[in-house]
C-alpha cells in the first residue's frame, strides 16, 4: 500500500513544523524568502515564509518578518526536540520582481543568510535571486527539497510623472 503526501501550504507571514514523513511543506515564492529547517537525526522540520527582514518595535512576534519568524521556527523545532547543532538550512526566494523598485528579495535573502550565519546553522543549498517566482516543496522528515521555477517576466511598471495642475488666469478667477 503507497503512503499518501498531506500536502500543507505555509502561507506568507506562517511557518509549519512536522515530524510526519506523509506531510509535504509547500509554499510559492516571488521577493519573500522561505527558510526549510531540517534535523535529519529528529526526522523532522520546518519551513517559513517571511516578506521582509525586520520589522519595527510594534511587530514582535509577526511573523510576515524575518526576525520572528526564523525564531519561531528555531524555538518550534527546539521544542520538538530537535538540537541546535543538528539544524539544517535550505534558502528559496528572494527575487526581484518588480523591474524598477527597490529589491526588497535581495535584503530578504541577505537577511536569512546573516541570520542563520549568526546563529551557526549551515545553509547546504539555496536557491535566491533571479527574476522568476519558485514554487516549493519540503518534505521535513527527510530534508528533500524540490523547487519548480515559474516562468515568467518580471513586471515593469512605469515610472509616475507628476502632472502639474492647470494653471488659471486672473480673470478665471470668481471672487466672492
Amino acid at each position: 500500500m503507497q503512503s499518501q503526501e498531506n500536502l500543507i501550504n505555509v502561507i506568507q507571514g506562517d511557518y509549519v513544523i512536522s515530524a510526519d514523513p506523509e506531510v509535504v511543506l509547500t509554499t510559492v515564492l516571488g521577493s519573500c524568502i522561505a527558510v526549510c529547517l531540517c534535523d535529519p537525526k529528529l526526522k523532522a522540520g520546518g519551513m517559513n515564509h517571511f516578506l521582509l527582514p525586520e520589522g519595527g518595535r510594534s511587530d514582535a512576534g509577526n511573523v510576515r518578518y524575518g526576525a520572528n519568524a526564523m525564531e519561531l521556527l528555531i524555538n518550534g523545532l527546539l521544542k520538538i526536540g530537535a538540537e541546535r547543532h543538528r539544524l539544517e538550512a535550505k534558502i528559496f526566494g528572494g527575487a526581484k520582481m518588480m523591474g524598477n523598485l527597490r529589491n526588497i528579495g535581495e535584503s530578504n535573502a541577505a537577511f536569512a543568510h546573516k541570520f542563520l550565519q549568526d546563529e551557526g546553522i549551515p545553509c547546504l543549498a539555496e536557491s535566491v535571486g533571479g527574476t522568476s517566482a519558485r514554487r516549493i516543496r519540503f518534505w521535513p522528515s527527510t530534508g528533500l527539497v524540490r523547487q519548480l521555477i515559474v516562468p515568467g517576466n518580471i513586471e515593469q511598471v512605469a515610472p509616475i510623472q507628476r502632472v502639474a495642475p492647470p494653471v488659471k488666469k486672473a480673470d478665471d478667477i470668481l471672487l466672492f
